[in-house]
């Protein structure tokens, strides 16, 4: 029996959290087209006959613009000190930079096994893969690099198994029925988020918070969810809203129809807007909305 921690590390929108879910076989992280989706750190286990890999999903490395950002990037540096192997997560369609050289180096010189997935293949010139791996080769990147469309599911299994050779032998640290450390409640707020994400543009999205305040089963088997959404702007309330209520009778109901899927049972959902002026900066509103310092 092999057992570890792989923290999934990589610049933001590469593509983490959608190989995480694929990688477990459940979704454990919301995903969407833009960067700092995932704020937390979030844990998706893969368990079988001989192994456990648990894999910690972490914020995308991101340029730090507010106290949020700030935050989301020491959760990410914290994620890959203590773990048994690093798997980084290059967007290869992106192209392949200096700074993406440079990423992988630091994480390198911290002395733990480290992999490289290769991301977004299906979508790119597949001349330009061994080319960017000769290129990392010549650089001096020391670390295998396995070619992976998380989208078509093209070489996890290969991923996986190299992911397995690196680990050490040891117990399971969970429970064999087990797919993540988040709770349901947690998820149900990060769903929310998600469709938000995906239904507005620009900057919005980012200045949003979504707070579960009732997350309660019914003997009947259906859920009753009482939720907030926090933005920062009087004008981002209303474009949240929108004409008549619009925008968020959409969202809602696009949220809801994920919540029912996740979840497996009926929602009744109950949702209101709030304005909190720039929360993002501010230490005493991140707290009070969930966001306070990774250990």
């Amino acid at each position: 029996m092999r057992s570890g921690t792989i923290a999934v590390i990589g610049k933001a929108n590469a593509g983490k959290s959608t190989l995480v879910n694929v990688l477990v076989g459940e979704k454990v992280a919301i995903v969407s087209p833009k960067p700092q989706t995932t704020r937390d750190r979030i844990l998706g286990i893969l368990t079988r006959e001989d192994r456990q890999l648990v894999f910690v999903d972490t914020p995308g490395i991101y340029r730090s613009c507010n106290e949020l950002t700030g935050r989301m990037m020491r959760t990410a540096e914290n994620a890959a000190k203590e773990v048994d192997v690093i798997l980084f997560v290059h967007d290869g369609h992106a192209g392949l930079r200096e700074d993406d050289i440079a990423l992988m180096k630091r994480e390198l010189a911290r002395g733990i096994p480290m992999l490289i997935a290769y991301t977004k293949t299906d979508i790119m010139p597949q001349e330009r893969i061994p080319e960017d791996v000769r290129t990392l080769y010549e650089a001096g990147v020391e670390a295998d690099v396995v070619p992976v469309s998380a989208r078509r599911g093209k070489n996890i299994g290969k991923l996986e198994e190299a992911v397995f050779s690196l680990l050490p032998e040891g117990e399971p640290l969970f429970p064999e029925d087990v797919v993540s450390d988040r709770s349901e409640k947690f998820m149900i707020a990060e769903l929310m988020r998600e469709k938000i994400l995906l239904r507005y543009d620009k900057e919005i999205p980012h200045g949003v918070a979504v707070v579960v305040n009732t997350f309660e089963r019914r003997e009947n088997g259906t859920y009753a969810v009482d939720l907030d959404i926090v933005c920062e702007k009087s004008n981002h309330k209303a474009i949240l809203i929108g004409k008549q209520g619009k925008a968020l009778k959409e969202t809602a109901s696009f949220a809801r129809e994920a919540m029912e899927k996740f979840l497996g049972a009926k929602v009744f959902l109950t949702m209101y807007v709030k304005v909190r002026e720039d929360w993002r900066d501010k230490a005493n509103l991140l707290r009070e909305l969930g966001y306070g310092e990774s250990e």
